[in-house]
Protein backbone atom coordinates (compact mmCIF):
# COMPACT_ATOMS: atom_id res chain seq x y z
CA UNK A 1 0.00 0.00 0.00
CA UNK A 2 1.61 3.24 -1.15
CA UNK A 3 0.72 6.40 0.66
CA UNK A 4 1.79 10.05 0.44
CA UNK A 5 2.06 12.67 3.16
CA UNK A 6 3.45 16.20 3.02
CA UNK A 7 6.66 16.76 4.96
CA UNK A 8 8.47 19.92 5.99
CA UNK A 9 12.26 19.85 5.72
CA UNK A 10 13.61 22.55 8.01
CA UNK A 11 17.32 23.41 7.57
CA UNK A 12 19.21 23.46 10.86
CA UNK A 13 21.89 26.08 11.68
CA UNK A 14 24.48 23.39 12.42
CA UNK A 15 23.64 21.61 9.15
CA UNK A 16 21.21 18.94 8.13
CA UNK A 17 17.44 18.97 8.08
CA UNK A 18 14.76 18.29 10.64
CA UNK A 19 11.77 16.56 9.03
CA UNK A 20 8.26 17.21 10.35
CA UNK A 21 4.92 15.78 9.26
CA UNK A 22 2.16 18.32 9.99
CA UNK A 23 -0.55 15.62 9.83
CA UNK A 24 1.28 13.10 12.05
CA UNK A 25 1.82 14.33 15.59
CA UNK A 26 5.24 13.24 16.83
CA UNK A 27 6.50 11.92 13.48
CA UNK A 28 9.86 13.69 13.35
CA UNK A 29 13.21 12.73 11.88
CA UNK A 30 16.55 14.22 10.89
CA UNK A 31 18.91 13.90 7.94
CA UNK A 32 22.54 14.98 7.69
CA UNK A 33 22.01 16.29 4.15
CA UNK A 34 19.08 16.49 1.74
CA UNK A 35 19.61 12.99 0.30
CA UNK A 36 19.83 11.44 3.77
CA UNK A 37 16.85 13.52 4.93
CA UNK A 38 14.69 12.15 2.11
CA UNK A 39 15.64 8.59 3.08
CA UNK A 40 14.99 9.27 6.76
CA UNK A 41 11.65 10.92 5.90
CA UNK A 42 10.45 7.77 4.13
CA UNK A 43 11.58 5.52 6.94
CA UNK A 44 9.99 7.69 9.63
CA UNK A 45 6.72 7.83 7.70
CA UNK A 46 6.59 4.09 7.07
CA UNK A 47 7.40 3.12 10.65
CA UNK A 48 5.01 5.70 12.07
CA UNK A 49 2.07 4.50 9.96
CA UNK A 50 2.74 0.84 10.80
CA UNK A 51 2.94 1.78 14.48
CA UNK A 52 -0.49 3.42 14.28
CA UNK A 53 -1.92 0.32 12.56
CA UNK A 54 -0.43 -2.06 15.11
CA UNK A 55 -1.87 -0.02 17.98
CA UNK A 56 -5.22 0.17 16.16
CA UNK A 57 -5.14 3.97 16.16
CA UNK A 58 -6.76 6.15 13.54
CA UNK A 59 -4.51 7.09 10.62
CA UNK A 60 -5.04 10.79 9.87
CA UNK A 61 -5.79 11.88 6.33
CA UNK A 62 -2.95 13.56 4.48
CA UNK A 63 -3.23 17.29 3.83
CA UNK A 64 -2.89 18.82 0.41
CA UNK A 65 0.83 19.59 0.04
CA UNK A 66 0.02 22.93 -1.65
CA UNK A 67 -1.83 24.11 1.46
CA UNK A 68 1.06 23.54 3.91
CA UNK A 69 2.66 26.74 5.21
CA UNK A 70 6.28 26.72 6.34
CA UNK A 71 9.14 29.12 7.05
CA UNK A 72 10.82 30.70 4.05
CA UNK A 73 13.91 28.50 4.40
CA UNK A 74 11.90 25.27 4.79
CA UNK A 75 11.08 22.89 1.97
CA UNK A 76 7.60 21.36 1.77
CA UNK A 77 7.44 18.19 -0.29
CA UNK A 78 5.28 15.09 -0.59
CA UNK A 79 6.85 11.87 0.66
CA UNK A 80 5.64 8.58 -0.79
CA UNK A 81 6.19 5.35 1.07
CA UNK A 82 5.31 1.69 0.51
CA UNK A 83 3.93 0.89 3.96
CA UNK A 84 4.13 -2.88 3.50
CA UNK A 85 7.92 -2.82 3.49
CA UNK A 86 7.86 -1.54 7.09
CA UNK A 87 5.59 -4.26 8.44
CA UNK A 88 7.33 -7.04 10.30
CA UNK A 89 6.37 -10.67 9.88
CA UNK A 90 5.92 -11.80 13.49
CA UNK A 91 5.42 -15.46 12.67
CA UNK A 92 7.89 -17.68 14.51
CA UNK A 93 10.10 -19.77 12.25
CA UNK A 94 12.38 -22.70 12.96
CA UNK A 95 16.04 -22.05 12.16
CA UNK A 96 18.79 -24.61 12.48
CA UNK A 97 22.00 -23.39 14.08
CA UNK A 98 25.25 -25.18 14.82
CA UNK A 99 27.08 -24.82 18.14
CA UNK A 100 29.73 -26.93 19.87
CA UNK A 101 28.34 -29.92 21.79
CA UNK A 102 29.90 -28.76 25.07
CA UNK A 103 28.18 -25.39 24.75
CA UNK A 104 24.81 -27.02 24.09
CA UNK A 105 25.22 -29.25 27.14
CA UNK A 106 26.23 -26.32 29.35
CA UNK A 107 23.26 -24.30 28.13
CA UNK A 108 20.82 -27.13 28.78
CA UNK A 109 22.23 -27.66 32.29
CA UNK A 110 21.73 -23.96 32.96
CA UNK A 111 18.16 -24.17 31.60
CA UNK A 112 18.88 -21.52 28.98
CA UNK A 113 16.27 -20.78 26.35
CA UNK A 114 18.38 -21.02 23.17
CA UNK A 115 15.76 -19.32 21.00
CA UNK A 116 15.50 -16.39 23.41
CA UNK A 117 19.28 -15.96 23.58
CA UNK A 118 19.57 -16.04 19.78
CA UNK A 119 16.74 -13.53 19.36
CA UNK A 120 18.28 -11.17 21.94
CA UNK A 121 21.72 -11.44 20.32
CA UNK A 122 20.34 -10.80 16.82
CA UNK A 123 18.34 -7.79 17.99
CA UNK A 124 21.40 -6.36 19.71
CA UNK A 125 23.66 -6.97 16.71
CA UNK A 126 21.08 -5.43 14.32
CA UNK A 127 20.40 -2.46 16.58
CA UNK A 128 16.77 -3.24 17.46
Amino acid sequence: MKTVYPAIFRPEPEGGYTILYPDLDGCISYGEDLKNALEMAQEALGLYLVSLEERKLEIPAASDVTKIKADDAAIVTPIMVEVNQYRRNKKAVNTMVTIPAWLKEAGEQAHINFSGVLQDALKQRLGY
